[in-house]
């Protein structure tokens, strides 16, 4: 069986001049149907989980999501993977389209924005980051379709049949990592998360944000073995990648969410 060749075109379509990528459409969807499924967790949970927060809220803490997302996955990858780089080319740092996105940083700006929404509106944190904590791996999964599109991020070599050659990558076939991730941050995470909210999770407060949290740093963690580290940092030390110790402190704290929000069910 021959190996899967990537040949696919990064952009979308043109209108004119002006090019539309796959990777902005892939953010854009997992954006609005983030949304419309935020939305539809409070119509349906509000009375019997007894939410603070409303559809008004939703609507309105999606614009700060969407910055706290853009600049924070931005300037995280910047800061975390490629500082020398950009520190030499600043103006670079505004070419979004040819991707270079930090989950942890985009996880940190989503994290500043869904604190300072609650506080000045008077929301509850965590019941806040429980709703959005649930809508997330849909932008996940279509972020990683996206990173597999463009040919990045790809995975170690590989003798297995479904190995991808990736253009960028040599001749010989890797791990399509991307789809890893896709189908284990993106679809099951939120296939788990969808059962907790349907089981009315919503009541134990810090519950979906700490499963979120715990689930994706782990399967980040795994995934990296598969994942080639970026040419420019390697390992850290030998066998940890950079995303590993990032994932660690978001691991730590997903873990303190769950036993919190379950002590206080039964304390």
């Amino acid at each position: 069986m021959e190996n899967y060749i990537l040949d696919i075109n990064p952009i979308a379509f043109s209108v004119g001049p002006i090019n539309v990528y796959w990777y902005g459409l892939a953010y854009m969807a997992g954006m609005v149907m983030g949304l419309f499924y935020a939305l539809k967790i409070i119509e349906t949970k509000k009375e019997v989980c007894k939410l603070s927060i409303t559809k008004r809220n939703i609507d309105e803490i999606f614009i700060w999501i969407v910055f706290g997302i853009i600049f924070g996955a931005r300037l995280g990858y910047v800061i975390f993977y490629n500082f020398d780089f950009y520190i030499n080319n600043p103006l670079l740092i505004l070419s979004l389209w040819e991707g270079g996105m930090s989950f942890h940083g985009g996880a940190i700006g989503v994290i500043i924005a869904i604190i300072s929404y609650s506080k000045y509106h008077r929301i509850p944190v965590l019941e806040t980051g429980d709703v959005i904590c649930a809508v997330v791996p849909i932008g996940l999964f279509f972020g990683r379709i996206a990173n597999f599109i463009n040919g990045e991020l790809w995975g170690k070599e590989t003798n297995f049949s479904w190995g991808v050659i990736f253009p960028n990558a040599g001749i010989n076939p890797r791990h399509p990592s991307q789809l890893y991730e896709a189908g284990l941050e993106g679809l099951i995470l939120f296939i788990i998360l969808l059962v907790i909210v349907f089981n009315n999770g919503l009541k134990k407060k810090g519950l979906i944000s700490g499963t979120f949290l715990f689930f994706y740093s782990f399967s980040r963690m795994i995934i990296e073995n598969f994942r080639e580290p970026d040419s420019h940092i390697g390992y850290i030390v030998p066998n940890i990648t950079m995303g590993m110790i990032l994932s660690l402190p978001f691991l730590a704290a997903g873990l303190i969410l769950i036993f919190r929000s379950l002590k206080n069910e039964y304390s």
